[in-house]
């Protein structure tokens, strides 16, 4: 019986350039396919200004990609930046009640709690990032689970992004006759494709300027310290009049 083959599709929905990127997994490795990119529309100063235009960039890369690739892309991941982003650092607290060992379902609870932060109007959380557990007053814990404890803290990072832009986005991506699997922020994408993990893990900072916005994330042993987003962008050094 033959295996379905699997398949990786990105999507960068750049404000000047739309991309995306075809790749096959095999034996564990992802062997790369076909590339697309063209002109961005729909777009004002990093965020969605017409969703149709949008949408339509989104069908021409599409279009292209499958064309190269030589297969019908039904789904993508889908990069998420701009101005709208934001980082901020979290904790979440699990009292055990007495001393004992530490199993995943702590981990997933204190995890849990973590994530359970009071948002403002318009802002939901796209992603959380452990950096440390703190074992009955302990911290710099990467992995405790078996320890023997009876409080398990965890200081995470959340990035955060707006409501209206996520959803203006998946919009989009659907009127493409794309499934969005997932939406991942476009500075940690950017970090996974131009930093090395022993590098994450000695400490790196990754700058992306965008035509419209720029993304920054950094790293030290491996954990996100800082996500972050802002309007200073390549227009800025390009357009004299801006």
């Amino acid at each position: 019986m033959a295996v379905k083959p699997i398949y990786g599709v990105g999507l960068d929905a750049g404000s000047k350039t739309t991309r995306m990127v075809v790749c096959l997994l095999e034996g564990g490795r992802m062997r790369f396919l076909a590339y697309a990119a063209v002109e961005s529309q729909g777009w004002l100063r990093g965020r969605i200004a017409d969703q149709t235009a949008v949408a339509e960039s989104f069908m021409t890369a599409l279009r292209e990609a499958e064309a190269r690739a030589g297969i019908s892309v039904e789904s993508a991941t889908v990069g998420l930046g701009g101005p709208t982003v934001r980082g901020a650092n979290g904790r979440g607290v699990l009292e055990l009640g007495y001393v004992r060992e530490i199993d995943q379902r702590d981990v997933n609870r204190v995890v849990d709690r973590a994530s359970r932060v009071q948002l403002q109007e318009d802002r939901m959380l796209l992603q959380l990032f452990p950096q440390d557990f703190v074992v009955d007053d302990h911290p710099g814990h990467r992995d405790p689970l078996g320890m023997l404890a009876s409080r398990l803290e965890i200081n995470v990072h959340l990035v955060t992004g707006s409501v209206q832009e996520h959803t203006s986005l998946i919009g989009a991506v659907n009127h493409a006759h794309l499934l969005a699997e997932e939406t991942v922020f476009e500075g940690l994408a950017s970090c996974y494709a131009a930093v090395l993990p022993e590098e994450r893990r000695e400490g790196a900072a990754v700058v992306d300027i965008g035509g419209q916005s720029t993304e920054m994330v950094v790293y030290y042993g491996d954990a996100m310290h800082l996500a972050s987003s802002v309007p200073v962008c390549g227009d800025h050094s390009t357009r004299p009049n801006w």
